[in-house]
């Protein structure tokens, strides 16, 4: 033994129970996920917005799909399209070009649910009344699973107004867009019997300024052009088909451009990296250059703005259906865990300043839905000169108000889940991440706010048919009724009118909004929502709802399993 080292005691068995030291605390007071609910039948304001839109002979399908939308594994399927986002394969292992932009499996079991339901073509193959409204319900559930995956959805769906212009492509094309089916194969569409459409507007030096487009098109005979030229944002570049912006020798003109030559051989639309983008990582957004490619004109040639507005008008108002789901699905959240979670002795749920905080985030949803379903009525009725100029006025102002409030409101949501909320394990935050894609695409909020003006100046009857509805709630609150009275006012007075354009597209949102919630079953629902928004409280953060109001019928609506 060497010298001042002392030997090693013999163990000995120890006359307690020895600790367990991986077990260093019991896990409570977390919340379980939200699954296994029936997203339609917990969605109050929903049901009673199809119901009152004319979409009631869906119910028994929306009741369906909700509970097809809150199966756990569909819900995972959206998670596991965000983690594993696409990735771009330019060329094959032997150097040929390929353009491929790889997905996880997630992305396409989604895709073909929502083809399979027909969310890109219900209202084209079986018109009638309130098949937007269905197929908007419809939309806003799937939604909810994940955002990503609806921009080739939106776009193949929007697409087809526009290609009804050009007769010949329509016959071959469209019978391929509206087939229930999902084919992402890389082959040409001439194999296929289900199609896809992207769209390519913006360019490095536009932007939203689609007139400052230099891609040129080269008349070729039969028909087709050749497009030479660049795209600094286009959508899902694997879609078969995109409609584009370029220009011949009579102006700006919109083409139908295939991935594929109907010969077999590789249409020169080359992608030259996939955008890395803060939200709607599932969805691959691309840059690319046109080396030549073939192109179809669609409509007349000059005239590619009013084509492609054909377009525009019906993303935009997807927009609108996307932002709205992605409040509903926020609310849920926050309601869910504050039912299950207590701090201070209680449920947050039952802690007033909470109540407050949930309350307001559900009234938001409450307005969205009213006036997504709105106009999904009016989409419904073209053939009706006041629904037309609702709808032309209605896409604009909704999709600036709705898709502008979401990140705010998607934050908020975020918050009441403490920590948590901003885990990429929890969905809020990419609720909150995605929250403001929808109000950049299509045209950001100063674009939409001045289509507003651009509406009312070019079309005055939008503005007389969208007072015309505000009426039938007259004397209903004197709030609206000053609220209407200046928003008059602000709309006769012309000085600095573009200043003011926001301003006025607030205030004509609001309008409407309060409007369609008065002539809703809930007298506690519209109560809150003009006692919060019209007041002359000005500019309040969430949470703050003035004393007197039904928060509990308001958190009762927004909770998605039942009573709380």
């Amino acid at each position: 033994m060497l010298p001042g080292i002392r030997p090693v005691p013999k163990p000995t068995t120890p006359s307690v129970k020895a600790t367990n030291w991986a077990d260093t605390h019991e896990v409570f007071n977390q919340v379980a996920p939200l699954a296994g609910h029936n997203l339609y039948a917990a969605d109050t304001a929903l049901c009673q917005a199809v119901q009152y839109n004319g979409g009631h002979w869906a119910e028994d399908d929306l009741q369906r799909y909700g509970e097809v939308c809150g199966r756990p594994e569909m819900i995972q399927r959206g998670f596991d399209a965000n983690e594993f986002p696409p990735t771009f394969e330019p060329h094959d292992r032997v150097g040929n070009r390929v353009d491929l932009v790889r997905y996880h499996p997630a992305y396409h079991q989604l895709m073909q649910l929502a083809l399979s339901e027909g969310l890109h073509s219900s209202p084209w193959t079986d018109p009638k009344p309130g098949a937007h409204v269905a197929r908007a319900a419809k939309y806003y559930l799937h939604c909810q699973l994940e955002a990503g995956h609806g921009c080739p959805v939106t776009m193949t769906f929007a697409a087809v107004p526009s290609i009804r212009l050009a007769p010949a492509l329509a016959e071959e094309w469209l019978p391929k867009i509206t087939n229930r089916g999902y084919d992402p194969s890389n082959r040409p569409h001439t194999e296929k019997t289900a199609v896809t459409i992207g769209m390519g507007m913006t360019e490095k030096q536009g932007g939203s300024d689609v007139r400052a487009n230099t891609t040129t098109a080269t008349p070729l005979g039969d028909g087709c052009y050749e497009l030479v030229g660049h795209k600094w944002f286009t959508s899902a570049p694997m879609c078969d088909a995109f409609l584009m912006l370029a220009r011949t020798d009579a102006g700006l003109s919109c083409f139908l451009v295939p991935r594929w030559r109907p010969d077999g051989s590789k249409n020169p639309v080359q992608i030259q990296r996939l955008k890395n983008k803060a939200g709607n990582v599932s969805n691959a957004s691309s840059e690319i250059e046109l080396r030549g490619a073939l192109g179809w004109l669609v409509g007349e040639e000059g005239r590619g703005i009013n084509a492609i507005i054909e377009m525009v008008a019906v993303t935009r108002f997807d927009c609108m259906i996307g932002s709205a789901g992605g409040q509903r699905q926020a609310v849920a959240q926050a309601i869910h865990h504050a039912s299950q979670r207590s701090a201070f002795g209680k449920r947050l749920i039952d802690q007033p300043l909470m109540q407050n905080v949930l309350a307001d985030l559900q009234l938001e949803v409450e307005g969205s839905v009213a006036l997504t379903m709105r106009m999904a009525r009016a989409f419904d009725h073209p053939e009706k000169e006041h629904e037309r100029m609702l709808m032309r006025l209605g896409a604009a102002v909704g999709k600036y108000w709705i898709c502008k409030r979401t990140p705010h409101h998607a934050y908020e949501a975020m918050e009441c889940l403490g920590g948590n909320g901003v885990i990429e394990d929890f969905i809020t935050a990419r609720l909150y991440r995605d929250a403001p894609i929808n109000a950049i695409w299509e045209g950001s909020g100063n674009i939409q706010a001045l289509d507003v003006l651009r509406a009312a100046a070019k079309m005055p009857a939008t503005i007389d048919h969208w007072f015309d509805e505000l009426a039938d709630s007259t004397g209903a609150d004197p709030l609206l009724d000053r609220w209407i009275l200046s928003l008059k006012n602000q709309l006769a007075d012309s000085d600095q009118i573009e200043f003011r354009a926001r301003q006025l597209a607030d205030q004509l949102a609001l309008a409407m909004q309060a409007h369609l919630l008065i002539q809703g079953s809930s007298s506690a629902v519209a109560e809150a929502f003009i006692a919060s928004r019209l007041s002359a409280r000005g500019a309040h953060s969430t949470g703050t709802l003035p004393k007197g109001l039904d928060v509990a019928t308001l958190i009762e609506r927004g909770n998605p399993q039942g009573n709380l």
